[in-house]
């Protein structure tokens, strides 16, 4: 497959072109600083240049053509104000999505994060970035032309991936590591009887490929 990844230079994003580009895929992340296309070379990954804050949906289409998935997992970061939360977390998403409809491109996962909610309360930066994911999330989930997954993470470490998650509907809240994302989003491109699903994802018990097919097609 050909797989684009909005986000590219992203903690899990290189962790998942290291593992998209290991399974033979061939795999390209959009970032926006031309210093970081070494690391994604590193990984295996095409670096694209394009800056997601400014890029029209016909400039993000141009580089989606011919690409069999897309996968969003691009935030403004821990450091970041409340401006850029709605410009990132869901302008950048809803432009991502509508770009892909736009170049015909219907695989699309979207790393979104646990507590996600549109209607979220409060006005601390965290409740601006739950609310800005919980909308971008919406926008996807409304576009018919697109065979869409959402997974939401639960608090995330850079300890080692066990390989071993809890991947449900509803998981309640917990840790998980940013290898065991990178392996779920991996698998969830593989299968693509998960679309349509809005999956949380925390550590657990059970192997990533088994967790996968479990949810596959419910």
């Amino acid at each position: 497959m050909r797989i684009v990844i909005a986000g590219g230079h992203g903690q899990i994003a290189l962790r998942l072109e290291r593992l998209l580009a290991a399974r033979g895929n061939e795999v390209a992340g959009i970032i926006r600083n031309a210093e970081q296309g070494d690391d994604l070379r590193e990984a295996g990954a095409e670096p694209v240049l394009l800056d997601l804050e400014s890029a029209s949906v016909e400039e993000v289409a141009a580089h989606l053509q011919g690409a069999d998935a897309a996968v969003f997992a691009a935030g403004a970061g821990p450091g970041s104000g409340a401006a850029r939360k709605d410009t990132v977390d869901k302008g950048a998403a809803v432009l991502f999505a509508d770009a892909a409809v736009r170049a015909g491109v219907r695989r699309h996962v979207v790393v979104s994060s646990m507590g996600a909610d549109a209607k979220h309360q409060g006005d601390d930066v965290f409740d601006v970035y739950q609310r800005a994911k919980g909308e971008a999330d919406d926008h996807v989930r409304g576009l018919d032309a697109l065979d869409w997954t959402i997974l939401r993470p639960g608090a995330l470490t850079n300890d080692a991936g066990t390989g071993l998650v809890r991947l449900e509907a509803h998981t309640g809240r917990g840790p998980v590591t940013r290898d065991d994302v990178a392996a779920v989003v991996a698998e969830l491109l593989e299968t693509p009887a998960t679309a349509g699903l809005t999956l949380e994802l925390v550590g657990g018990s059970t192997p990533v490929s088994v967790a996968v097919k479990a949810v596959a097609g419910n």
